[in-house]
């Protein structure tokens, strides 16, 4: 097995997340995913609509910026791209040139990707998890999926997707673990301004502490 760089293998695929003091958040009894920004005008998707949009199914690993890494998942859901072409390109507003999509989730965590990335043709919304429907460790009902990024970018619990025409404001400025804003596992962009190697120990070194976290009722990773 090959790994990105700095990744070892881990058993099973532990829940992860940054609200470390919260459960996951109720899923509504009929979800829906509101898309809006720079449209002529906002989409309001179903979570049973999306499931009728084309199918997908992706074989990948899942790689955590703090190093660990879940491999040989099988995710099924709508190819962000195919949802990006069919649902939101023919309602952009004239002229606009995207260059980065805003991912929301229910627990109030934000992603922020470039345009580019949200469109590989392995970035899925993705509804099932090995066979099964998501459950609420790992983002119920939906989420985005992009295996060639770390997991900090693959919102779980996906209700918002929102279109800018530049980057919007980061939403960790001053973190000493600012993540990067491309996150490409394979270059191992983790953090905004230092190189993957070097933050390598201070990620591995929140392992513990969250595990011991999770052993005392609370069960999130770092992404």
């Amino acid at each position: 097995m090959t790994l990105p760089p700095g990744q070892r293998a881990v058993a099973g695929f532990p829940r992860f997340g940054t609200h470390l003091h919260h459960p996951p958040p109720p899923v509504p009894a009929d979800p829906v995913i509101e898309i809006g920004g720079a449209l002529t005008e906002a989409i309001t998707l179903s979570v049973s609509d999306l499931a009728k949009l084309p199918r997908q199914e992706l074989g990948a690993d899942f790689h955590c910026v703090a190093g660990w890494s879940a491999t040989d998942l099988l995710w099924e859901g709508v190819a962000f791209e195919a949802l990006y072409r069919t649902q939101v390109e023919p309602r952009l507003k004239p002229d606009a040139s995207i260059s980065h999509v805003v991912f929301e989730g229910l627990d109030g965590y934000r992603s922020i990707v470039v345009l580019e990335d949200a469109l590989a043709d392995d970035v899925l919304i993705a509804d099932r998890l090995d066979g099964s429907s998501l459950d609420s460790d790992h983002g119920a009902p939906v989420r985005l999926v992009s295996p060639g990024q770390y997991g900090f970018v693959s919102t779980k619990h996906l209700c918002r997707i929102e279109l800018h025409t530049s980057q919007p404001p980061d939403t960790d400025g001053w973190s000493p673990i600012a993540s990067h804003h491309r996150a490409r596992v394979w270059q191992e962009e983790r953090h905004r301004h230092l190189p993957g190697r070097v933050v390598r120990p201070f990620y591995r070194a929140l392992i513990g502490p969250i595990r011991a976290l999770s052993a005392r009722g609370s069960h999130y990773w770092p992404r």
